[in-house]
């Protein structure tokens, strides 16, 4: 008999550590420290960021062993792409080119590589997360880090100053009417710290955001039989129906319940709701909080 509790007693503990709230803690872990971009408002000082083109990759986190999304999932490379990289952890986004988010996804969450679509990749670097310095610091040891590495696909994003916010803006314009997605402004006497502020800050044409989906809306009139809206919810626990923005075929197979999906919209009404939502595609890069 007490070698029956014993086995049940086991069983029982076994079981107690695969519940879906053990499984989600041991997600939450893996999560990958990564810093968070506030979006760009005025009154900033300007003098003291530096700014670069922000890139319409995926984030990924190298650890010092193997590379990471920043929701902690793990990014399977080819060998040869990871070959000789530093142990110490560098910040970074995959990316292809210039308006190629879904193919860089594609790629990267492949779990068996191809390895001549990884040929198309780069690895673009603009942190060291374990530096302990601050931002104009670590920036000289991340150019002469990535110099050592020596690989093509491995590249320092270029940092620039920007005199005025008139000339911000005329560099955001060119970005992006050459197809980029915006700009990146970096505090440079901040420090690297996994949390969201205005040490990092985003700069775009039009705003956007992410947010989860929590339900399918059944479409009414020409939609009827299909999507109508996705019911969503921002990391801040703001609930509303984004309804635009749509193909055929996405309303025909709508983002999954559970996924992330960015939209842009224009401001927010008062209630906290944003204005004129639009749905612009699903972020399969995300898993937990957003960036």
């Amino acid at each position: 008999m007490r070698i029956l509790q014993l086995v049940f007693t086991i069983w029982l503990a076994g079981a107690s550590l695969c519940t879906p709230a053990a499984a989600a803690e041991d997600r939450q872990q893996l999560r990958a420290p990564v810093m968070l971009a506030n979006v760009y408002h005025p009154g900033i000082a300007l003098a003291e960021y530096w700014v670069s083109e922000k890139y319409d990759g995926m984030r990924a986190y190298w650890d010092g062993q193997q590379l990471l999304t920043r929701g902690g999932e793990r990014i399977h490379p080819p060998a040869w792409f990871i070959a000789g990289w530093p142990q110490t952890p560098l910040d970074g986004e995959l990316w292809t080119g210039r308006g190629q988010f879904s193919a860089t996804v594609a790629i990267a969450r492949r779990q068996n590589p191809d390895d001549a679509a990884w040929r198309k990749m780069r690895y673009m670097v603009f942190d060291l997360p374990a530096h302990g310095g601050t931002f104009d610091q670590r920036l000289l040891t991340l150019e002469s880090t990535v110099r050592a590495m020596d690989l093509s696909w491995v590249q320092a994003v270029r940092q620039s100053r920007v005199g005025d916010h008139p000339s911000l803006q005329k560099m955001l314009a060119a970005i992006t009417k050459e197809g980029g997605e915006g700009l990146m402004l970096h505090r440079g006497a901040s420090l690297y710290r996994a949390e969201r502020n205005d040490d990092l800050l985003k700069l775009k044409l039009h705003d956007d955001a992410e947010a989860q989906v929590l339900a399918h809306v059944p479409g009414k009139g020409k939609h009827q039989g299909r999507l109508g809206a996705l019911l969503v919810e921002t990391a801040a626990g703001q609930r509303f129906k984004l309804g635009s923005g749509f193909s055929d075929a996405e309303r025909a197979a709508p983002p999954p319940v559970g996924s992330w999906v960015t939209y842009r919209y224009r401001g927010w009404n008062d209630s906290g709701i944003p204005r004129f939502a639009s749905f612009l595609r699903v972020r399969a890069d995300m898993s937990g909080a957003p960036r």
